[in-house]
């Protein structure tokens, strides 16, 4: 018999230990708390532990009514949010790397760049590649671009970000997914349900829609649409104070025949949304 050293890993979990620490007794109670942190990008699977407690505690979505709330500065390590249970909410100033909401559950994370940035978000990346990965519910608002492979095997999750890379929404089941601006190619492939709006910004985006099984629509002559986008614009940026978002709300009718819908072929584009006839009011409470 051969035995070799152990090999313990680097990242000990601090501060997903801190986190559950602080909160336990809240989570518990069943009462809704704030606390704040630093992060840093040895810091991995933050709010992965927190999420577990909850779900053993009071179910998957048992904190949905009484958030605990987090509030991070700084570079997040991969998979920043993942497993995220109902009633978790992750805010994020800074930047994060790969799997941000990775399988997540419910809750809500948001990331967006320090104030003061001098760069303009929507064009600088701010999560990494293969974000929401078979995530199933909860809501990611990101003011700036993702990477590849974003939300593939998305079957709940809704979005908002403001660009990705190739392969967005591959094998997609359900969700939205809402990219105001560039993405890369394959959009779509063997996506089955779910559907996206995109902002085209140069014209091209359909081209760059795996052909397949989705097909792109123009939004011009779809009311109901039109304002379920705008709901979901204006949350994104209440939560990250996008500027990009800011400009198309402030310039709706200028944006809003520059949006493409993307949608498996064989859905009805009247059923998207739940029911044809649903109202304004309706459809602005499900975007919060």
């Amino acid at each position: 018999v051969y035995c070799t050293e152990n090999n313990p890993p680097f990242d000990n979990g601090v501060l997903n230990a801190q986190l559950l620490q602080q909160a336990k007794a809240y989570v518990d109670d069943k009462q809704s708390k704030t606390f704040w942190f630093d992060i840093r990008n040895t810091d991995r699977s933050v709010g992965a532990t927190l999420s577990g407690y909850i779900a053993q505690t009071h179910g998957d979505q048992g904190l949905a009514a009484d958030p605990i709330i987090a509030h991070f500065s700084g570079t997040a390590g991969q998979s920043f949010g993942v497993w995220n249970a109902g009633g978790v909410e992750l805010y994020l100033t800074g930047d994060a790397n790969d799997y941000v909401g990775k399988g997540m559950a419910g809750g809500l994370l948001a990331v967006r760049p320090p104030v003061g940035s001098a760069f303009r978000s929507h064009e600088a990346s701010i999560i990494g590649n293969t974000c929401l990965y078979g995530a199933t519910g909860g809501r990611l608002y990101a003011a700036g671009r993702a990477g590849e492979r974003f939300a593939v095997r998305n079957s709940g999750a809704i979005t908002v970000v403001e660009g990705i890379g190739d392969n967005g929404c591959e094998y997609m089941t359900g969700g939205v997914v809402t990219v105001l601006g560039k993405t890369g190619i394959n959009f779509g492939a063997g996506m089955t349900g779910g559907f996206a709006y995109v902002l085209d910004t140069d014209g091209r985006f359909k081209g760059r829609i795996n052909p397949e099984m989705v097909e792109g629509l123009s939004i011009a002559d779809l009311p109901m649409h039109q304002e379920h986008l705008r709901g979901l614009i204006s949350r994104h940026v209440e939560l990250t104070h996008s500027p990009i978002g800011e400009r198309i709300l402030s310039h709706w009718e200028d944006y809003v025949d520059r949006f493409v819908l993307v949608k498996p072929k064989a859905n009805d584009v009247n059923a998207l949304l739940g029911h044809k006839r649903r109202t304004v009011t309706e459809l602005r409470a499900v975007t919060q």
